[in-house]
This record gives structure tokens, sequence and C-alpha cells, in this order.
């Protein structure tokens, strides 16, 4: 008889790897192209060119482990605003002031978040690339950590093509199959790449204009107030209600007021009764607190967590003070 414990070692000369994919790549291809020919409006010709011209990328990448972040908001922006960043960002601002104000008039979205969102997807383009997009999201799709995102971003990617007539070698991505410089998903661009400029062509790899127009209508798209900004940094009484706090409750400020919430300078909120806000405490009740207004939501829907939301203001802010001669 053998021992159990020793079983494992018995077997190994007879045990064969499992294969790592059910079918080889160009068999995927073979598959994706036949679910593409039914959705996404491209003739034979047109789709038969996209997939020939499909590789498998090795330096294609789903991000990888998570980088360890700072888990304190004021070591957090630094770490992810540093003053390079922030540097950039209020040149930028300056270098396209007439632009920006041009795409505050048609979209009605400050300068400011144009240029912060612009400044933290892609570093201003500098962290924008040329590889294939469709490459690279099949790439991901056959294997990466989520391919069936992957795989809608290669079909999203064939419908941009089939809509705006672009050429296989100008769609381009970064390794993780985001595009440009305002870091769009490919069905981002679906929904969101805008002609900013009346030329004719949504250029959102080198094109400022129609990156800021892009990206002012992602958050149009998304609810963004023109009127209104993000929210203010508060300070909160002591054992205020847990059940208060959060982006699924929301008061007047005065009744915000009544419950002891101040400006962060100690003096008294706004007097304004048309508006409803939630506090938000990210880093619990011995952290910074801040009350958010419907822009901020709109932030929230774009990114994973608040800390990376309020990156973003916090660039805003950055970009506004002091002002910019």
């Amino acid at each position: 008889m053998i021992d159990n414990k020793m079983l494992p070692l018995f077997l190994a000369p007879f045990l064969v790897a499992a294969p790592a994919h059910s079918e080889t790549y160009p068999e995927f291809l073979a598959g994706l192209k036949q679910e593409a020919r039914s959705i996404v409006g491209m003739n034979d010709e047109a789709l038969n060119s996209a997939f020939s011209q499909i590789k498998l990328f090795k330096k294609a990448s789903a991000g990888g482990a998570p980088q360890a972040q700072p888990e304190k908001l004021d070591d957090y922006f630094p770490f992810r605003v540093p003053e390079s960043l922030v540097e950039q960002a209020r040149e930028q601002f300056k270098l396209h002031h007439e632009s920006l104000l041009q795409i505050e008039k048609q979209f009605g979205v400050q300068p400011r978040f144009v240029v912060a969102l612009w400044g933290l997807r892609s570093e201003f383009g500098n962290r924008s690339a040329g590889y294939p997009a469709l490459t690279v999201n099949a790439s991901l799709a056959y294997d990466g950590d989520d391919k069936a995102f992957h795989r809608e971003q290669v079909l999203a990617g064939l419908k941009a093509l089939a809509r705006d007539g672009l050429a296989f070698d100008a769609f381009t991505a970064n390794t993780k199959g985001l595009l440009g410089q305002t870091a769009f998903s490919a069905a981002d661009y679906l929904a969101y790449a805008t002609d900013g400029d009346g030329d004719g062509k949504k250029d959102i790899w080198q094109n400022t204009t129609d990156v800021f127009a892009s990206i002012a209508t992602l958050l149009v798209k998304n609810g963004w107030q023109a009127e209104a900004t993000w929210g203010r940094q508060v300070r909160v009484p002591d054992g205020l209600d847990a059940n208060l706090v959060g982006l699924t409750h929301s008061e007047s400020f005065a009744q915000w007021q009544k419950l002891g919430v101040r400006r962060y300078d100690g003096t008294d909120l706004p007097d304004r009764a048309d508006m409803q806000v939630s506090l938000i405490m990210p880093e619990g009740p011995k952290g910074r607190q801040y009350l958010v207004y419907e822009n901020y939501r709109v932030l929230s829907k774009l990114f994973a967590s608040d800390f990376e939301a309020l990156a973003v203001t916090y660039l805003s802010e950055r970009i506004k003070y002091p002002p910019i001669e």
C-alpha cells in the first residue's frame, strides 16, 4: 500500500500540466472575429484587415500587483500629486488658457478640473503610448486578469474604427489598453471622445483641444454642474452619528450647521438652501472630513476610491491657488 503522504510523489511522473489556455491565440482571435462580425458594423474586408494586424502583445499588462499606497491623505496627496505635477499643471493651465476658456464656454466645465483630470490620467500625455490598442486589448482578453472587460474593449475598438474611419495603427494605447492623453478605454472613446475644434476628427492622441473637449464630455455626461464646485474640507464634532457619513446620505447646509459641522477655519457653513450635500470621512472620524457636492459624486463614479477622487480635487485647488498670473 502506498502511504497517502507519498501519493503526490508517486503520481508526479504521470501528471501532465494543464494547458494555460483551452485554445491557441489564433483560435481565440477566430472566435472573437466571428463574434465581432455580427455587432461591430464592419464589412468583411475591413474586419479581415483589422484582425490580420492583431498580434499577441507580450508587453500588455493589466497592472500586476497593486502598488502600496499611503493610508493617510496627508501622505497620499504628495505621493499621488507631487509638486512636479502641480507645477506642470499650472504651466499647462496657463499655456492652454484660451482653449480651456472656450471649452468652459461650450461645455460648462471649469478649466482647472479639465487640467487636473488630464494630469492625473496621463501626466499631460507623457504617460500615453503608441501600441496598437486592438492588439493590447486582444492580448489581455486572451491572457489577462479581466478577460471579459478587455474582450469588450476589442469589440468597442472595432466599432470606433468603423464609426470614425480610424486606421488600425492610429488607434493606439498604453500597455493597459487605455487610449491617448485621456486614458480612455475603447468603450469610453465611443461614449465620450469629442471633436473640440470642429475639424471632423476626435483626436485624443495629439489634439489638445479634442482632449479637453473629451474630458469635459466625460464629466458632463456623468452629471457635472457648471456653476458648482466639488466640496470643502470641514470640521466635525466628536460623536457625530456614523449613519450620517457617506455619499448615500445628504443634508442641507443648515442641517449640518445644527449638527455642529463648520468650515475648516471654524466659521459658519454657506448660507444656501438650494443644495443637499454629503459628509465623507475617507480616513475615518480622526482623519480629514469633507462636505461634498454633486460634482464630487461625478468624480466618485470615475474613480475606485475617495482617495483617487480627492486627488483630482486637490490638484484642482493647487491650480486655482495661488492665482496664475
